[in-house]
Protein backbone atom coordinates (compact mmCIF):
# COMPACT_ATOMS: atom_id res chain seq x y z
CA UNK A 1 0.00 0.00 0.00
CA UNK A 2 3.00 2.29 -0.40
CA UNK A 3 1.21 4.08 -3.26
CA UNK A 4 -0.98 5.85 -0.69
CA UNK A 5 2.01 7.81 0.64
CA UNK A 6 4.31 8.06 -2.36
CA UNK A 7 3.13 11.48 -3.61
CA UNK A 8 3.88 13.18 -0.30
CA UNK A 9 7.26 11.46 -0.20
CA UNK A 10 8.10 12.45 -3.78
CA UNK A 11 7.14 16.07 -3.10
CA UNK A 12 9.40 16.20 -0.03
CA UNK A 13 12.33 14.27 -1.51
CA UNK A 14 12.39 15.15 -5.19
CA UNK A 15 16.09 15.96 -5.34
CA UNK A 16 16.82 12.81 -7.36
CA UNK A 17 14.25 13.92 -9.94
CA UNK A 18 15.87 17.33 -10.24
CA UNK A 19 19.26 15.65 -10.69
CA UNK A 20 18.17 13.33 -13.51
CA UNK A 21 16.44 16.24 -15.27
CA UNK A 22 19.61 18.32 -15.07
CA UNK A 23 21.83 15.41 -16.10
CA UNK A 24 19.96 14.51 -19.30
CA UNK A 25 19.80 18.16 -20.31
CA UNK A 26 23.52 18.68 -19.78
CA UNK A 27 24.36 15.41 -21.60
CA UNK A 28 22.42 16.63 -24.67
CA UNK A 29 20.46 13.43 -25.19
CA UNK A 30 18.05 13.89 -28.09
CA UNK A 31 15.85 10.89 -27.31
CA UNK A 32 15.06 8.66 -24.36
CA UNK A 33 13.71 5.16 -24.97
CA UNK A 34 11.83 3.49 -22.14
CA UNK A 35 11.90 -0.32 -22.21
CA UNK A 36 9.13 -1.67 -20.00
CA UNK A 37 5.73 -3.33 -19.83
CA UNK A 38 2.40 -2.63 -18.15
CA UNK A 39 2.75 -0.49 -15.05
CA UNK A 40 6.31 0.37 -16.02
CA UNK A 41 5.42 1.75 -19.45
CA UNK A 42 1.83 2.99 -19.54
CA UNK A 43 2.16 6.07 -17.31
CA UNK A 44 5.34 7.25 -19.10
CA UNK A 45 3.51 6.82 -22.39
CA UNK A 46 0.61 8.96 -21.15
CA UNK A 47 3.04 11.68 -20.05
CA UNK A 48 4.98 11.55 -23.32
CA UNK A 49 1.77 11.93 -25.35
CA UNK A 50 0.21 14.58 -23.13
CA UNK A 51 3.09 16.96 -22.38
CA UNK A 52 5.41 18.75 -24.78
CA UNK A 53 9.01 18.06 -23.78
CA UNK A 54 10.81 21.05 -22.38
CA UNK A 55 13.49 22.76 -24.46
CA UNK A 56 16.83 20.97 -24.12
CA UNK A 57 15.24 17.72 -22.95
CA UNK A 58 14.97 14.51 -24.99
CA UNK A 59 11.87 13.21 -26.70
CA UNK A 60 10.53 10.16 -24.84
CA UNK A 61 9.68 7.00 -26.79
CA UNK A 62 8.22 3.86 -25.22
CA UNK A 63 8.81 0.31 -26.45
CA UNK A 64 6.60 -2.38 -24.91
CA UNK A 65 6.56 -5.06 -27.59
CA UNK A 66 8.50 -8.10 -28.75
CA UNK A 67 7.24 -7.68 -32.31
CA UNK A 68 10.44 -7.48 -34.38
CA UNK A 69 8.94 -4.99 -36.84
CA UNK A 70 8.11 -2.66 -33.97
CA UNK A 71 11.57 -3.02 -32.44
CA UNK A 72 13.16 -2.23 -35.80
CA UNK A 73 10.85 0.75 -36.37
CA UNK A 74 11.84 2.26 -33.02
CA UNK A 75 15.53 1.51 -33.57
CA UNK A 76 15.38 3.32 -36.90
CA UNK A 77 14.49 6.54 -35.07
CA UNK A 78 17.48 6.45 -32.71
CA UNK A 79 20.95 7.90 -32.72
CA UNK A 80 22.57 5.37 -30.38
CA UNK A 81 25.21 7.84 -29.22
CA UNK A 82 22.60 10.41 -28.12
CA UNK A 83 19.84 8.17 -26.76
CA UNK A 84 19.22 7.46 -23.08
CA UNK A 85 17.76 4.00 -22.46
CA UNK A 86 15.47 3.65 -19.43
CA UNK A 87 15.03 0.01 -18.43
CA UNK A 88 11.95 -0.11 -16.24
CA UNK A 89 10.86 -3.30 -14.49
CA UNK A 90 9.59 -3.76 -10.95
CA UNK A 91 10.66 -7.40 -10.67
CA UNK A 92 13.59 -7.16 -13.04
CA UNK A 93 12.57 -10.52 -14.52
CA UNK A 94 9.88 -9.45 -17.01
CA UNK A 95 10.70 -11.22 -20.29
CA UNK A 96 10.09 -8.26 -22.59
CA UNK A 97 12.10 -5.75 -20.57
CA UNK A 98 14.96 -8.20 -20.13
CA UNK A 99 15.41 -9.12 -23.78
CA UNK A 100 14.90 -5.53 -24.96
CA UNK A 101 17.60 -4.39 -22.52
CA UNK A 102 19.96 -7.10 -23.77
CA UNK A 103 19.27 -6.22 -27.40
CA UNK A 104 19.81 -2.48 -27.10
CA UNK A 105 22.78 -2.82 -24.78
CA UNK A 106 24.40 -4.98 -27.45
CA UNK A 107 23.52 -2.44 -30.17
CA UNK A 108 24.84 0.51 -28.16
CA UNK A 109 28.05 -1.38 -27.34
CA UNK A 110 28.68 -1.99 -31.02
CA UNK A 111 28.08 1.69 -31.83
CA UNK A 112 29.88 3.55 -29.03
CA UNK A 113 32.07 0.84 -27.51
CA UNK A 114 31.50 -1.53 -24.60
CA UNK A 115 33.29 0.80 -22.18
CA UNK A 116 30.79 3.62 -22.87
CA UNK A 117 27.55 1.68 -23.30
CA UNK A 118 26.58 1.67 -19.63
CA UNK A 119 26.59 5.48 -19.51
CA UNK A 120 23.55 5.45 -21.82
CA UNK A 121 21.43 3.30 -19.50
CA UNK A 122 19.22 4.01 -16.49
CA UNK A 123 17.29 1.44 -14.44
CA UNK A 124 14.05 1.81 -12.44
CA UNK A 125 13.30 -1.24 -10.33
CA UNK A 126 12.70 -2.73 -6.90
CA UNK A 127 15.66 -2.92 -4.49
CA UNK A 128 17.77 -6.06 -4.93
CA UNK A 129 15.90 -7.19 -8.02
CA UNK A 130 17.83 -8.91 -10.80
CA UNK A 131 17.81 -5.63 -12.72
CA UNK A 132 19.06 -3.68 -9.70
CA UNK A 133 22.01 -6.03 -9.25
CA UNK A 134 22.93 -6.25 -12.93
CA UNK A 135 22.63 -2.47 -13.43
CA UNK A 136 24.99 -1.84 -10.51
CA UNK A 137 27.41 -4.50 -11.74
CA UNK A 138 27.47 -3.07 -15.27
CA UNK A 139 27.63 0.51 -14.05
CA UNK A 140 24.41 2.10 -15.33
CA UNK A 141 24.33 5.89 -15.36
CA UNK A 142 21.59 5.90 -12.70
CA UNK A 143 19.71 3.22 -10.76
CA UNK A 144 16.42 4.23 -9.13
CA UNK A 145 15.07 1.85 -6.49
CA UNK A 146 11.33 2.05 -5.79
CA UNK A 147 9.46 1.16 -2.61
CA UNK A 148 8.68 -2.55 -3.11
CA UNK A 149 5.30 -2.17 -1.37
CA UNK A 150 4.00 -0.25 -4.40
CA UNK A 151 2.34 -2.57 -6.90
CA UNK A 152 3.20 -2.15 -10.57
CA UNK A 153 -0.11 -0.78 -11.82
CA UNK A 154 -0.33 1.54 -8.78
CA UNK A 155 3.16 2.93 -9.44
CA UNK A 156 2.39 5.89 -11.74
CA UNK A 157 3.30 8.47 -9.11
CA UNK A 158 6.43 6.66 -7.96
CA UNK A 159 9.74 6.82 -9.81
CA UNK A 160 8.30 4.51 -12.48
CA UNK A 161 6.32 7.51 -13.69
CA UNK A 162 8.17 10.48 -12.23
CA UNK A 163 11.69 9.68 -13.49
CA UNK A 164 10.51 9.65 -17.14
CA UNK A 165 8.53 12.82 -16.33
CA UNK A 166 11.71 14.52 -15.14
CA UNK A 167 13.61 13.29 -18.19
CA UNK A 168 11.27 15.13 -20.58
CA UNK A 169 11.49 18.27 -18.45
CA UNK A 170 8.01 18.19 -16.93
CA UNK A 171 7.68 20.60 -14.00
CA UNK A 172 7.65 17.84 -11.39
CA UNK A 173 7.20 20.21 -8.44
CA UNK A 174 4.06 21.68 -9.99
CA UNK A 175 2.76 18.25 -11.01
CA UNK A 176 3.19 16.75 -7.55
CA UNK A 177 1.78 19.82 -5.84
CA UNK A 178 -1.44 19.57 -7.87
CA UNK A 179 -1.59 15.83 -7.21
CA UNK A 180 -1.30 16.36 -3.45
CA UNK A 181 -4.60 18.23 -3.55
CA UNK A 182 -6.31 15.02 -4.68
CA UNK A 183 -4.37 12.89 -2.19
CA UNK A 184 -5.70 15.05 0.63
CA UNK A 185 -9.22 15.09 -0.83
CA UNK A 186 -9.19 11.28 -0.84
CA UNK A 187 -7.72 10.97 2.66
CA UNK A 188 -9.22 8.84 5.43
CA UNK A 189 -10.44 11.91 7.33
CA UNK A 190 -12.71 12.92 4.42
CA UNK A 191 -16.26 11.57 4.66
CA UNK A 192 -17.25 9.21 1.84
CA UNK A 193 -19.77 11.54 0.11
CA UNK A 194 -17.06 14.22 -0.17
CA UNK A 195 -14.21 11.87 -1.16
CA UNK A 196 -13.78 11.90 -4.98
CA UNK A 197 -11.96 8.56 -5.15
CA UNK A 198 -14.46 6.80 -2.88
CA UNK A 199 -17.44 8.26 -4.74
CA UNK A 200 -16.11 7.12 -8.11
CA UNK A 201 -15.24 3.67 -6.76
CA UNK A 202 -18.69 3.34 -5.20
CA UNK A 203 -20.40 4.27 -8.47
CA UNK A 204 -18.29 1.82 -10.49
CA UNK A 205 -18.66 -0.96 -7.95
CA UNK A 206 -22.43 -0.64 -7.58
CA UNK A 207 -23.02 -0.39 -11.33
CA UNK A 208 -20.54 -3.21 -11.98
CA UNK A 209 -22.38 -5.60 -9.70
CA UNK A 210 -25.64 -4.56 -11.40
CA UNK A 211 -24.46 -5.63 -14.86
CA UNK A 212 -22.94 -2.36 -16.07
CA UNK A 213 -19.34 -3.54 -16.00
CA UNK A 214 -18.12 -2.04 -19.31
CA UNK A 215 -16.46 1.22 -18.21
CA UNK A 216 -16.45 3.14 -21.47
CA UNK A 217 -13.96 6.02 -21.57
CA UNK A 218 -14.73 9.20 -23.50
CA UNK A 219 -11.76 11.56 -23.16
CA UNK A 220 -10.79 14.89 -24.63
CA UNK A 221 -8.12 14.59 -27.30
CA UNK A 222 -5.45 16.25 -25.14
CA UNK A 223 -5.70 13.50 -22.49
CA UNK A 224 -6.96 10.63 -24.64
CA UNK A 225 -3.95 8.41 -23.90
CA UNK A 226 -5.10 8.18 -20.27
CA UNK A 227 -7.52 5.45 -21.36
CA UNK A 228 -4.72 2.95 -21.99
CA UNK A 229 -3.42 3.48 -18.45
CA UNK A 230 -6.92 3.04 -17.06
CA UNK A 231 -7.26 -0.23 -18.96
CA UNK A 232 -4.46 -1.81 -16.99
CA UNK A 233 -5.33 -0.34 -13.61
CA UNK A 234 -9.00 -1.31 -13.65
CA UNK A 235 -9.02 -4.50 -15.73
CA UNK A 236 -5.98 -6.10 -14.09
CA UNK A 237 -7.11 -5.11 -10.60
CA UNK A 238 -10.72 -6.29 -10.85
CA UNK A 239 -10.81 -8.97 -13.56
CA UNK A 240 -10.65 -12.16 -11.51
CA UNK A 241 -12.86 -14.73 -9.76
CA UNK A 242 -15.23 -14.54 -12.78
CA UNK A 243 -16.01 -10.91 -11.87
CA UNK A 244 -14.65 -7.52 -12.81
CA UNK A 245 -14.81 -4.21 -14.62
CA UNK A 246 -13.34 -3.83 -18.09
CA UNK A 247 -12.48 -0.37 -19.44
CA UNK A 248 -13.48 0.17 -23.06
CA UNK A 249 -10.85 2.46 -24.54
CA UNK A 250 -10.47 3.63 -28.12
CA UNK A 251 -14.01 3.04 -29.38
CA UNK A 252 -15.11 5.91 -31.56
CA UNK A 253 -18.41 7.33 -30.24
CA UNK A 254 -21.51 5.90 -31.85
CA UNK A 255 -25.20 6.76 -31.74
CA UNK A 256 -27.00 5.86 -28.51
CA UNK A 257 -28.65 2.84 -30.11
CA UNK A 258 -25.18 1.28 -30.67
CA UNK A 259 -24.93 0.56 -26.95
CA UNK A 260 -26.57 -2.02 -24.75
CA UNK A 261 -27.51 -1.87 -21.08
CA UNK A 262 -24.11 -3.06 -19.80
CA UNK A 263 -22.24 0.25 -20.04
CA UNK A 264 -21.22 3.06 -17.74
CA UNK A 265 -19.62 6.01 -19.52
CA UNK A 266 -16.85 8.13 -17.98
CA UNK A 267 -16.31 11.51 -19.63
CA UNK A 268 -12.86 12.94 -18.92
CA UNK A 269 -13.18 16.51 -20.17
CA UNK A 270 -10.07 18.68 -20.47
CA UNK A 271 -11.31 22.18 -19.64
CA UNK A 272 -8.45 23.94 -21.45
CA UNK A 273 -9.25 22.13 -24.71
CA UNK A 274 -12.87 20.92 -24.70
CA UNK A 275 -14.60 19.48 -27.75
CA UNK A 276 -18.16 20.41 -28.59
CA UNK A 277 -18.45 17.13 -30.49
CA UNK A 278 -17.57 15.18 -27.34
CA UNK A 279 -20.02 17.28 -25.33
CA UNK A 280 -22.78 16.48 -27.83
CA UNK A 281 -22.02 12.75 -27.72
CA UNK A 282 -22.19 12.66 -23.93
CA UNK A 283 -25.39 14.69 -23.80
CA UNK A 284 -27.01 12.29 -26.29
CA UNK A 285 -25.99 9.34 -24.12
CA UNK A 286 -27.50 10.99 -21.04
CA UNK A 287 -30.75 11.72 -22.89
CA UNK A 288 -30.88 8.05 -23.91
CA UNK A 289 -30.71 7.02 -20.26
CA UNK A 290 -27.13 5.78 -20.18
CA UNK A 291 -25.26 6.42 -16.89
CA UNK A 292 -22.48 8.99 -17.36
CA UNK A 293 -19.80 10.01 -14.87
CA UNK A 294 -18.41 13.46 -15.72
CA UNK A 295 -14.89 14.35 -14.57
CA UNK A 296 -13.59 17.81 -15.41
CA UNK A 297 -9.78 18.02 -15.69
CA UNK A 298 -8.82 21.72 -15.39
CA UNK A 299 -5.46 21.34 -17.19
CA UNK A 300 -2.88 18.68 -18.03
CA UNK A 301 -0.92 19.32 -14.83
CA UNK A 302 -3.93 17.84 -12.97
CA UNK A 303 -3.34 14.47 -14.64
CA UNK A 304 -1.63 13.20 -11.49
CA UNK A 305 -4.88 13.86 -9.67
CA UNK A 306 -6.62 11.43 -12.00
CA UNK A 307 -3.94 8.79 -11.43
CA UNK A 308 -4.59 8.96 -7.70
CA UNK A 309 -8.39 9.32 -7.91
CA UNK A 310 -8.61 6.20 -10.08
CA UNK A 311 -6.24 4.22 -7.87
CA UNK A 312 -8.49 4.87 -4.86
CA UNK A 313 -11.61 4.21 -6.94
CA UNK A 314 -10.27 0.90 -8.22
CA UNK A 315 -9.51 -0.34 -4.71
CA UNK A 316 -12.98 0.73 -3.53
CA UNK A 317 -14.73 -0.86 -6.52
CA UNK A 318 -12.81 -4.08 -5.88
CA UNK A 319 -14.04 -4.09 -2.27
CA UNK A 320 -17.62 -3.63 -3.49
CA UNK A 321 -17.24 -6.60 -5.83
CA UNK A 322 -15.51 -8.86 -3.32
CA UNK A 323 -12.27 -8.86 -5.32
CA UNK A 324 -8.64 -8.64 -4.19
CA UNK A 325 -7.46 -5.67 -6.31
CA UNK A 326 -3.72 -6.11 -5.77
CA UNK A 327 -2.93 -9.48 -7.40
CA UNK A 328 -2.99 -10.71 -11.02
CA UNK A 329 -3.02 -14.54 -11.01
CA UNK A 330 -3.98 -15.03 -14.63
CA UNK A 331 -1.25 -12.74 -15.97
CA UNK A 332 1.23 -15.00 -14.22
CA UNK A 333 -0.42 -18.11 -15.72
CA UNK A 334 0.09 -16.75 -19.22
CA UNK A 335 3.75 -15.98 -18.46
CA UNK A 336 4.30 -19.57 -17.31
CA UNK A 337 2.76 -20.97 -20.50
CA UNK A 338 4.87 -18.64 -22.67
CA UNK A 339 8.06 -19.61 -20.87
CA UNK A 340 7.25 -23.27 -21.43
CA UNK A 341 6.95 -22.67 -25.18
CA UNK A 342 10.25 -20.75 -25.38
CA UNK A 343 11.88 -23.60 -23.45
CA UNK A 344 10.59 -26.05 -26.07
CA UNK A 345 12.12 -23.87 -28.78
CA UNK A 346 15.47 -23.64 -27.02
CA UNK A 347 15.59 -27.43 -26.74
CA UNK A 348 14.32 -28.37 -30.21
CA UNK A 349 14.76 -25.29 -32.39
CA UNK A 350 11.04 -25.19 -33.28
CA UNK A 351 7.79 -24.25 -31.61
CA UNK A 352 5.09 -26.93 -31.35
CA UNK A 353 3.40 -27.51 -34.71
CA UNK A 354 -0.18 -26.32 -35.20
CA UNK A 355 -2.69 -27.29 -37.89
CA UNK A 356 -5.38 -24.85 -39.07
CA UNK A 357 -8.96 -26.04 -39.12
CA UNK A 358 -9.38 -24.03 -42.30
CA UNK A 359 -7.32 -22.14 -44.89
CA UNK A 360 -9.20 -19.70 -47.07
CA UNK A 361 -7.96 -16.86 -49.24
CA UNK A 362 -4.48 -16.90 -47.73
CA UNK A 363 -5.78 -16.71 -44.14
CA UNK A 364 -5.50 -19.58 -41.68
CA UNK A 365 -8.09 -20.25 -38.97
CA UNK A 366 -6.93 -21.96 -35.78
CA UNK A 367 -8.64 -22.89 -32.55
CA UNK A 368 -8.68 -25.56 -29.84
CA UNK A 369 -10.70 -28.77 -30.01
CA UNK A 370 -13.59 -27.54 -27.87
CA UNK A 371 -14.17 -24.35 -29.87
CA UNK A 372 -13.68 -26.22 -33.16
CA UNK A 373 -16.40 -28.71 -32.22
CA UNK A 374 -18.89 -25.93 -31.42
CA UNK A 375 -18.20 -24.06 -34.66
CA UNK A 376 -18.15 -27.14 -36.90
CA UNK A 377 -21.54 -28.23 -35.60
CA UNK A 378 -22.97 -24.86 -36.70
CA UNK A 379 -21.29 -24.40 -40.09
CA UNK A 380 -21.35 -27.96 -41.39
CA UNK A 381 -19.01 -29.45 -44.02
CA UNK A 382 -17.48 -27.35 -46.79
CA UNK A 383 -17.86 -24.01 -45.00
CA UNK A 384 -15.53 -21.12 -45.73
CA UNK A 385 -13.95 -18.52 -43.49
CA UNK A 386 -16.94 -16.17 -43.62
CA UNK A 387 -19.21 -18.91 -42.34
CA UNK A 388 -16.84 -19.78 -39.50
CA UNK A 389 -16.43 -16.15 -38.45
CA UNK A 390 -20.21 -15.63 -38.65
CA UNK A 391 -20.76 -18.63 -36.40
CA UNK A 392 -18.12 -17.32 -34.00
CA UNK A 393 -19.59 -13.81 -33.83
CA UNK A 394 -23.09 -15.21 -33.41
CA UNK A 395 -21.92 -16.53 -30.04
CA UNK A 396 -22.14 -12.94 -28.78
CA UNK A 397 -25.08 -12.35 -26.45
CA UNK A 398 -26.35 -9.26 -24.64
CA UNK A 399 -23.83 -8.30 -21.97
CA UNK A 400 -20.92 -9.97 -23.78
CA UNK A 401 -17.98 -8.14 -25.29
CA UNK A 402 -15.82 -8.65 -28.39
CA UNK A 403 -12.02 -8.34 -28.39
CA UNK A 404 -9.39 -8.35 -31.12
CA UNK A 405 -6.01 -9.48 -29.75
CA UNK A 406 -3.43 -8.57 -32.39
CA UNK A 407 0.16 -9.81 -32.19
CA UNK A 408 1.28 -7.32 -34.82
CA UNK A 409 3.28 -4.13 -35.00
CA UNK A 410 1.29 -1.43 -33.21
CA UNK A 411 1.10 1.33 -35.80
CA UNK A 412 -1.57 3.39 -37.51
CA UNK A 413 -1.58 1.28 -40.68
CA UNK A 414 -2.48 -1.83 -38.70
CA UNK A 415 -4.74 -0.08 -36.21
CA UNK A 416 -7.10 1.42 -38.80
CA UNK A 417 -8.50 -1.87 -40.21
CA UNK A 418 -8.61 -3.46 -36.76
CA UNK A 419 -10.57 -0.48 -35.44
CA UNK A 420 -12.91 -0.92 -38.38
CA UNK A 421 -13.43 -4.57 -37.39
CA UNK A 422 -14.32 -3.70 -33.80
CA UNK A 423 -16.76 -0.99 -34.85
CA UNK A 424 -18.44 -3.25 -37.39
CA UNK A 425 -19.07 -5.75 -34.61
CA UNK A 426 -20.19 -3.12 -32.10
CA UNK A 427 -22.70 -1.54 -34.44
CA UNK A 428 -24.20 -4.83 -35.61
CA UNK A 429 -24.15 -6.77 -32.33
CA UNK A 430 -24.54 -3.84 -29.88
CA UNK A 431 -21.72 -5.14 -27.68
CA UNK A 432 -18.70 -3.46 -26.14
CA UNK A 433 -15.43 -4.00 -27.99
CA UNK A 434 -11.71 -4.03 -27.18
CA UNK A 435 -8.60 -3.85 -29.33
CA UNK A 436 -5.34 -4.95 -27.77
CA UNK A 437 -1.89 -5.30 -29.30
CA UNK A 438 0.18 -8.18 -27.95
CA UNK A 439 2.18 -8.75 -25.90
CA UNK A 440 1.34 -5.30 -24.50
CA UNK A 441 -2.26 -6.17 -23.55
CA UNK A 442 -1.10 -9.28 -21.65
CA UNK A 443 -0.02 -6.90 -18.87
CA UNK A 444 -3.34 -5.04 -19.01
CA UNK A 445 -6.72 -6.35 -20.14
CA UNK A 446 -5.23 -9.84 -20.46
CA UNK A 447 -6.02 -10.49 -16.79
CA UNK A 448 -9.71 -9.68 -17.33
CA UNK A 449 -9.93 -11.79 -20.49
CA UNK A 450 -8.74 -14.87 -18.64
CA UNK A 451 -9.86 -14.28 -15.05
CA UNK A 452 -12.98 -12.14 -15.40
CA UNK A 453 -16.47 -13.30 -16.35
CA UNK A 454 -16.67 -15.61 -19.34
CA UNK A 455 -18.38 -12.98 -21.47
CA UNK A 456 -15.72 -12.37 -24.11
CA UNK A 457 -15.66 -13.53 -27.73
CA UNK A 458 -12.12 -13.23 -29.07
CA UNK A 459 -10.25 -13.17 -32.36
CA UNK A 460 -6.51 -13.46 -31.93
CA UNK A 461 -4.55 -12.19 -34.96
CA UNK A 462 -1.01 -13.34 -35.80
CA UNK A 463 1.35 -13.03 -38.74
CA UNK A 464 4.62 -14.29 -40.19
CA UNK A 465 7.49 -11.92 -39.48
CA UNK A 466 9.12 -10.77 -42.73
CA UNK A 467 12.29 -9.85 -40.83
CA UNK A 468 13.38 -11.02 -37.39
CA UNK A 469 15.93 -10.07 -34.76
CA UNK A 470 18.15 -12.31 -32.67
CA UNK A 471 18.03 -11.96 -28.89
CA UNK A 472 21.62 -11.68 -27.60
CA UNK A 473 22.60 -14.65 -25.47
CA UNK A 474 19.52 -16.67 -26.45
CA UNK A 475 18.84 -19.26 -29.12
CA UNK A 476 15.46 -17.71 -29.93
CA UNK A 477 14.50 -14.49 -31.74
CA UNK A 478 12.06 -11.70 -30.98
CA UNK A 479 9.64 -13.30 -33.43
CA UNK A 480 9.82 -16.59 -31.57
CA UNK A 481 9.29 -14.83 -28.24
CA UNK A 482 6.20 -13.08 -29.65
CA UNK A 483 4.84 -16.35 -31.08
CA UNK A 484 5.39 -18.08 -27.73
CA UNK A 485 3.52 -15.29 -25.95
CA UNK A 486 0.62 -15.55 -28.39
CA UNK A 487 0.59 -19.33 -28.03
CA UNK A 488 0.79 -19.21 -24.25
CA UNK A 489 -2.03 -16.68 -24.07
CA UNK A 490 -4.21 -18.78 -26.36
CA UNK A 491 -3.47 -21.93 -24.38
CA UNK A 492 -4.49 -20.40 -21.05
CA UNK A 493 -7.64 -18.81 -22.48
CA UNK A 494 -8.69 -22.10 -24.08
CA UNK A 495 -8.11 -23.90 -20.80
CA UNK A 496 -10.45 -21.37 -19.13
CA UNK A 497 -13.20 -22.18 -21.65
CA UNK A 498 -13.02 -18.86 -23.49
CA UNK A 499 -14.69 -18.48 -26.91
CA UNK A 500 -11.78 -17.76 -29.23
CA UNK A 501 -10.25 -18.37 -32.62
CA UNK A 502 -6.97 -17.29 -34.16
CA UNK A 503 -6.66 -15.84 -37.65
CA UNK A 504 -3.16 -16.04 -39.15
CA UNK A 505 -2.48 -13.40 -41.79
CA UNK A 506 0.73 -14.73 -43.31
CA UNK A 507 3.59 -12.41 -44.25
CA UNK A 508 1.65 -9.64 -46.00
CA UNK A 509 0.01 -8.01 -43.00
CA UNK A 510 -1.56 -5.16 -44.98
CA UNK A 511 -3.28 -7.54 -47.40
CA UNK A 512 -4.19 -9.93 -44.61
CA UNK A 513 -5.88 -7.22 -42.54
CA UNK A 514 -7.83 -6.03 -45.56
CA UNK A 515 -9.07 -9.60 -46.10
CA UNK A 516 -9.93 -10.00 -42.42
CA UNK A 517 -11.95 -6.78 -42.50
CA UNK A 518 -13.82 -8.03 -45.58
CA UNK A 519 -14.48 -11.39 -43.91
CA UNK A 520 -15.92 -9.78 -40.78
CA UNK A 521 -18.06 -7.41 -42.85
CA UNK A 522 -19.36 -10.31 -44.92
CA UNK A 523 -20.06 -12.42 -41.85
CA UNK A 524 -22.08 -9.62 -40.28
CA UNK A 525 -23.94 -8.62 -43.43
CA UNK A 526 -25.03 -12.20 -44.17
CA UNK A 527 -25.57 -13.13 -40.52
Amino acid sequence: MGWLEVVDKQARERGHLDRIARDVREASFTRALLLGMGGSSLCPEVLARTFVRAEGHPELLVLDSTDPAQVMAIEGRLDMDRTLFIVSSKSGTTLESRILKDYFYDRVSSEVGADQASTRFVAITDPESDLDRSARDIGFRHVFRVDPTIGGRFSALSDFGMVPAAVIGLDVERFLSRTLDMVRACGPAVQAPDNPGVVLGHVLGVLGTSGRNKVTVVASRGIRSLGAWLEQLVAESTGKDEKGLIPIDGEEPGPPDAYGADRVFVYLRLETAPSSADDDVVEALERAGQPVVRIDVPDVYRLGQEFFRWEIATAVAGAHMGIHPFDQPDVDASKVASRALTAVYEESGVLPAEEPILEDGGLGLFTDAANAAVLEEVVGPGAGLIEYVRAHLNRLDAGDYFAVLAYLERNQANEIPLQSVRHLVRDRKRVATCLGFGPRFLHSTGQFHKGGPNTGVFIQVTCDDVADLAVPGRSYTFGVAKAAQAGGDFEVMAARGRRLVRVHLGADVTLGLRKLEDVVRGALEEG
